[in-house]
């Protein structure tokens, strides 16, 4: 039998690695879990299927925070790579979001999310892929499109998309990438079920306007949002600040939810209907 000393040791490893694995998550895991649950309610019957080899008996809510917690692997893909795939930064006023389709990528050579994420459309749509490469892709793109549609992970280089910028939430220490990323959204007290039911949409005209989107816009509507907010300045979080801002994050969970469905849509189901079920946009551009 364990002794109380022990048990209190573990208790206290296990809860500093929830705490790490919290910390490094974008739109903490709950947003990601909820992106995943919305996009299951949209997928047609053919993706579902195409999709049951790669899941291996997961959901896209369980995969979804995946690539945050392989962040904790030693490889040197995990230690010293992969963190470049979860952002873009904010590009100069002439330039905007460009995909360059004439760079031959691999996981190694990704410099960004926008590349990820055509790295891994490419990856599930190649018949030559291995399955082991499509889970990869799968699990890594799933919580791309998230990231892509969280504000700050298309904001500014210096500032480390607001992660130095320092602000108290109710009177805590925290900064501005962590609060958009997990605690405006924890704020709710909601499981991310209950978050997923109460914002999902069935509203044909909506879900026509999201997907008629490619992922470079996906990021530049979240550095226009980032943007709105970094002139703002406001660093003392409370009440009046959520009242304003909660309705765009639970806008980006959603759009962030209906696209991902039209992407898989895209790529699995050659008869899914642009703008209902799937993505107006051909998988191999912007």
């Amino acid at each position: 039998m364990l002794s109380k000393i022990t048990l209190g040791i573990h208790s206290f490893l296990v809860i500093c690695l929830l705490l790490t694995t919290h910390n490094a998550s974008a739109w903490g895991q709950n947003g990601h879990r909820i992106i995943g649950q919305i996009a299951e309610v949209h997928l047609t019957p053919t993706t579902q299927s195409a999709l049951l080899p790669l899941l291996e008996g997961e959901s896209l809510a369980q995969i979804s925070t995946w690539a945050d917690e392989m962040r904790s692997d030693p490889s040197a893909f995990w230690q010293k790579k992969s963190s470049r795939w979860h952002y873009i930064n904010a590009p100069d006023s002439t330039t905007g979001f460009i995909h360059n389709h004439n760079h031959s990528l691999n996981k190694d050579t990704v410099t960004n999310i926008l590349e990820g994420i055509h790295f891994s459309i490419n990856t599930l749509k190649d018949k030559k892929s291995s399955i082991d490469a499509k889970r990869f892709s799968l699990r890594f793109l799933v919580h791309l499109v998230g990231d892509s549609h969280q504000p700050f992970h298309a904001g500014r280089k210096e500032d480390r998309g607001g992660n130095n910028i320092s602000v108290t939430f109710f009177g805590q220490d925290t900064n501005l990438h962590s609060l958009w990323d997990t605690k405006l959204i924890e704020n709710e007290n909601l499981s991310y079920t209950e978050f997923a039911h109460f914002i999902n949409s069935n509203d044909k005209l909506l879900i026509a306007d999201y997907l008629q989107s490619t992922p470079a816009m996906w990021l530049e509507e979240s550095n226009n949002i980032a943007n709105v907010i970094y002139n703002k300045n406001e660093t003392k979080i409370s009440y009046q600040y959520i009242y304003t801002n909660m309705p765009i994050i639970k806008t980006r969970l959603q759009q962030s939810g209906i696209r991902l469905s039209g992407l898989l849509n895209l790529i699995f189901d050659n008869s899914a209907k642009p703008l209902v079920d799937a993505l107006k946009m051909p998988a191999n551009t912007n």
